[in-house]
């Protein structure tokens, strides 16, 4: 059985029998991981408090010919505790490692932007990065539109979606992929100006200056097309959406 070292960021947990769990990571070097931490939920455990979600850990890994085996567990971060008495920025954590999740199908696949992208979110979202000052609804709406893009699901902002014409002005249907003329626009498309196509291609460029003169309104129709834009991409859709506070 080879066994490896790496650093993830835990997604998601299970129980397993009386006393283990089985544990979803993201990690640097392996993508994503499945494996059980045996013992995690006995009072006595050691790293049971180290394995739960949004926790930056160095991991050791066994692999199995089932489920991998998460040994030793060495904390990097436990961006919980600063979320759990904060609903917004907890529930939009909880958004992006749903969304990490869903984006990173494969176990076993290198994702190492992924990965980058989630540590920074989760780091700016617990407020020792960059960006912390940003409310927690546009710190998730950048992150939602980068990891798409990362997945190969970029919106299209500057041109429409179906014939490829350029604009600055348009209608934005999440399901056509993003920006579309007057002329193909299907239904349920949303009117957007030059601003609105700004304001989204600063989140998508993790552009924080340019995202200051945005209004409240803005802001608010551009959560709702980011929310709309990724439920569409993401098989399933990103279920922990419908909890985040915005705002």
């Amino acid at each position: 059985m080879a066994t490896y070292n790496d650093t993830a960021v835990v997604l998601r947990t299970q129980r397993l029998g009386e006393a283990d769990r089985i544990v979803t990571v993201l990690s640097r070097g392996h993508g994503k991981l499945r494996g059980v931490a045996r013992g995690v939920r006995r009072t006595a455990s050691k790293f049971g408090a180290r394995l739960e979600p949004f926790a930056h850990v160095d991991l050791q890994v066994t692999e199995t010919r089932s489920l991998a085996i998460f040994a030793s567990v060495v904390t990097r971060a436990l961006y919980g505790k600063a979320l759990l008495d904060d609903y917004a920025r907890f529930t939009a954590a909880e958004a992006m490692v749903e969304t990490a999740d869903k984006l990173v199908p494969e176990e076993g696949v290198p994702a190492l932007q992924q990965y980058h992208l989630l540590v920074g979110a989760l780091h700016a979202l617990a407020g020792t990065a960059p960006g912390s000052a940003r409310p927690p609804g546009i710190l998730l709406d950048s992150y939602l539109l980068r990891a798409c893009a990362v997945a190969g699901y970029a919106p299209n902002l500057a041109a429409c979606a179906i014939c490829g014409q350029a604009a600055t002005t348009g209608f934005f249907s999440p399901a056509s992929g993003g920006l579309v003329c007057a002329h193909d626009r299907p239904p349920g498309s949303v009117a957007v100006g030059q601003a609105d196509l700004a304001y989204l291609g600063a989140l998508l460029a993790g552009d924080w200056p340019a995202t200051e003169a945005a209004a409240p309104a803005q802001i608010s129709q551009a959560s709702g097309l980011v929310a709309a834009f990724v439920n569409w991409q993401v098989e399933r859709g990103v279920r922990s959406l419908r909890h985040v506070e915005r705002g």
